[in-house]
């Protein structure tokens, strides 16, 4: 009985990759989407509105609102704009869970507008844990709101931790598919291209994480994701390259047992778990077959040639505001690589030399210090950009 009963739910970043995903379970499970959110993807957002006729729709870019109103005046979608209409939606939506896949620093505001609300927090969005994780949770927890992980590793993780209690686990196992680079040393990693960089064996995604899953930077922030998510220290994380990227990632217990989530490579499940949960409703993706799979292998991470993830640990032990600077110098040391300016190595120097650059801010308490640190990490991010000529 419970799977017929309609789910409302909002989309945050409905363009992109794990929006879009999230809006296919919609259509599969017959979700009502009452909220959607773009930044200046008119066209497709447009579509995607027609479409499912949801009560708001929010262009974070203000001339992109202001192009979607002209578009549909035709229709009774109130289509809001920037920051403060996205909060908004937020706080006027219907919906009881939001799927949050907004990328980046951008994404913090509503993951903090949708714990206010009260609503149920669909989270794809790593960097709102990455800078201001306990900050989050605190609020999460103050506010009674349900967290939700739909990175496929943490997803599998919150199942895993259903099969035991918190003081019997020794340590999470968090799966990397060690991207396109697997088993290159720094001196082949030195000759890659953007092109060869965006071409991941496993995920479809966008350019941005695309990137960190080659420099295994977005390993990195799962680690902090993770801590945060599950109260865990790094030390209690362990990184596990699985190229076939089918054990999404286990809990290893006290009893020396091991359980972990399999499935295909698909978010669209994690989507569906998070809004479902916790029933399991039938999915529209492919089963496993593991006979068909034949093998799974396992290794540990090569740390001298994709040394972020180790800079990582070290923000996670830090804390403070060093996952803030961390994620920002990234942010600019990616998009310095995309369009041409640093090398594919220069990511992590980059991102290290801010990091070394910005260790006062290991005390940043508040939400305020956090964005603090975040734009000076990025001046020092580009700073080092251009003192390379």
């Amino acid at each position: 009985m419970r799977d017929t009963i309609m789910k409302t739910i909002a989309v945050l970043g409905a363009t992109g990759s794990v929006g879009t995903q999230a809006l296919d379970v919609a259509r599969a499970r017959g979700y009502c989407v009452d909220l959607m959110s773009a930044h200046r993807n008119v066209r497709a957002a447009e579509a995607l509105a027609r479409e499912f006729s949801p009560t708001f729709l929010c262009m974070t870019d203000e001339a992109a609102a202001a192009d979607m109103r002209v578009r549909l005046a035709d229709t009774s979608i109130e289509v809001l704009s920037g920051e403060a209409g996205l909060r908004e939606g937020i706080a006027r939506s219907c919906a009881e869970t939001v799927v949050h896949a907004i990328l980046g620093a951008a994404g913090l505001s509503p993951t903090l507008a949708t714990i206010d609300s009260g609503k149920r927090l669909a989270l794809a969005n790593k960097e709102s844990l990455v800078i201001a994780g306990d900050i989050v949770m605190a609020r999460a927890r103050a506010k009674g709101v349900d967290i939700l992980p739909v990175d496929s590793e943490h997803c599998a993780i919150f199942q895993s931790l259903l099969s035991g209690k918190r003081e019997q686990v020794r340590r999470l196992l968090l799966t990397a598919s060690g991207g396109p680079f697997f088993g290159y040393s720094r001196e082949q990693l030195a000759a890659v291209s953007a092109e060869d960089t965006l071409r991941h064996p496993t995920w479809q995604m966008g350019r941005k994480i695309t990137v960190d899953s080659a420099t295994l930077m977005n390993k990195g922030f799962e680690i902090l994701e993770a801590a945060h998510l599950f109260s865990v220290p790094a030390t209690a994380i362990e990184v596990v390259v699985h190229r076939e990227s089918i054990l999404h990632s286990a809990v290893e217990y006290i009893d020396n047992t091991v359980i972990g989530e399999f499935s295909l490579p698909d978010m669209r499940m994690c989507v569906q778990y998070a809004v479902d949960y916790p029933d399991r409703c039938a999915s529209h993706g492919e089963p496993l077959d593991l006979v068909r799979l034949g093998r799974m292998t396992f290794f540990a991470p090569d740390r001298e040639a994709f040394p972020l993830l180790t800079l990582a640990e070290r923000a996670s032990t830090l804390g403070g505001g060093m996952g803030a600077v961390l994620n920002a110098a990234d942010e600019v040391a990616v998009d310095a690589f995309l369009h041409g300016h640093l090398t594919f190595l220069g990511i992590a120097d980059c991102v290290q030399s801010a990091f070394e650059d910005c260790l006062p801010y290991r005390s940043a308490a508040t939400l305020e210090e956090r964005m603090e640190a975040d734009r000076y990490a990025r001046d020092r991010a580009r700073i080092y950009i251009e003192s390379l000529g």
